[in-house]
């Protein structure tokens, strides 16, 4: 028979909007085994899953989709270049991207563990409101300040491009909030789009350079021979750890399905699996396309271009006339696939804020009514996000924002990352479905 004491909150079914703040303690209880319980909203319940009034609607291929399309946006298309600009050289930038992919596997290990043993919508925010108790409502607090500096990965130089990501800003948050299921279902297109976009790439290099066909217009690279990978390098430890944050920040999104545990079928299952294969996939595509870079591409020309390697890649290949197609349409495609992912996410979190009954009419921007879906949190996420891509005066506030929210986010998950280490010595009785081995938490 039941302990009896574990009663009232095994039958607890507060509404999922509800902010009580009813206190109530219990012993762990496995969290794949809880099923659909929706437990009060006592900080230590967290180790019990919570099913949203929306319902576990995302399936494995939509939960890997939410990740893969956040990790893998338009960067790609830029990034590798820059960090050429920077380090001077093929083997050095292609070392960091193998350190950058280490590391972020250390921080995926802490996210992992946290989201496996707290199974509930809120990523970070759950974790350091499980870990650090005071004071009262920091995670909420932290976390409300910091989205409302969030910002599109849309640069707005003029009022044109304003126009245009307004339009997909107010296209994004209107589908989501509307036509919950039909959002889904366009997020996960874009996202297979984008990946068939980038596997492209990689293989059209490569083809070029092994086959080498009598239309080619890419004279072939030696740059990635070991006499002349490392020609040009900048020793700069400040220069270095500059570009290995541009790597490392490449990396971000890995722990995007934690945000949304609330909606996912079997969520600790599929957390483990898709986040890892996430992590495996975004490796292999970033490796590749750098080197399909320097295999079509002179190192002399990156350097020169830095983000316009993606360009100079696509007109080697193909042509001025018909690169000049194939790269703005690959880099929308990715941008708006990106901005569906990181709205999504965002806005249940944001809900999981509102939750907590910290914002103005909190009971009103918590309701899934009258959709089905989260649209107290898309408003949050569209009041912020529209105001910053109208009101800076030039596009430098873009990459202002950029490294706000970058070294937020570090400094997050030092907090998480401690805080993992706290509960390890304060609660070692916590059911944890996936340990990380604690030199990566390090």
């Amino acid at each position: 028979m039941a302990d009896s004491s574990n009663a009232p909150l095994l039958q607890s079914r507060s509404s999922y909007g509800s902010t009580d703040k009813t206190s109530t303690r219990h012993d762990p209880i496995d969290s794949e085994a809880a099923g659909e319980i929706q437990p009060s909203r006592d900080v230590e319940d967290d180790v019990l899953p919570e099913t949203s009034t929306i319902g576990r609607n995302l399936s494995w291929q939509s939960a890997y989709i939410l990740v893969i399309s956040r990790v893998v946006g338009s960067g790609i298309f830029a990034t590798p270049g820059t960090i050429v600009q920077s380090v001077g050289s093929a083997g050095l930038s292609l070392s960091l991207w193998i350190v950058g992919a280490f590391i972020a596997a250390c921080g995926l290990a802490v996210s992992l563990e946290f989201g496996c043993m707290l199974p509930r919508s809120g990523g970070d925010k759950v974790y350091l409101e499980f870990a650090y108790r005071r004071p009262r409502l920091l995670a909420s607090t932290l976390f409300a300040i910091k989205y409302a500096l969030f910002a599109l990965g849309v640069e707005a130089t003029d009022v044109l491009s304003k126009s245009l990501a307004v339009g997909l800003l107010t296209f994004v948050c209107i589908t989501h909030s509307v036509f919950p299921k039909a959002g889904v279902k366009i997020q996960d297109v874009l996202g297979w789009i984008k990946i068939g976009i980038i596997v492209f790439m990689i293989l059209s290099g490569f083809y070029v350079v092994i086959f080498r066909p009598d239309t080619s217009t890419a004279p072939l690279t030696h740059q990635l021979a070991w006499e002349h990978l490392w020609e040009e390098t900048s020793w700069n430890w400040g220069v270095i750890a500059t570009s290995l944050f541009k790597v490392f920040y490449s990396f971000a999104g890995l722990d995007n399905a934690a945000n949304v545990m609330n909606e996912v079928k079997q969520p600790v299952r599929t957390l483990r699996s898709v986040a890892l294969t996430a992590l495996g996939t975004a490796c292999g595509l970033y490796m590749l396309v750098n080197i399909a870079y320097f295999l079509v591409v002179p190192i002399e020309e990156i350097r020169g271009s830095g983000e316009l390697i993606a360009a100079l890649f696509f007109e080697r290949l193909f042509g001025e006339k018909f690169g000049r197609v194939v790269l703005p349409t690959a880099v929308a495609l990715s941008s708006v696939g990106n901005v569906m992912v990181v709205a999504f996410a965002m806005a249940r979190m944001k809900q999981e804020i509102a939750r907590q009954g910290f914002l103005p009419y909190s009971s009103l921007l918590s309701s899934s009514r009258p959709f089905s879906s989260p649209m107290g949190g898309f408003i949050i996420h569209y009041i912020p996000s529209f105001l910053v891509m109208i009101l800076p005066p030039s596009d430098s506030i873009y990459s202002l924002i950029l490294d706000i929210d970058g070294y937020a986010a570090q400094l997050i998950g030092l907090a998480v990352a401690i805080g993992l280490v706290k509960l390890r010595f304060q609660r070692p009785d916590l059911k944890r479905p996936f340990k990380a081995w604690m030199p990566a938490t390090a």
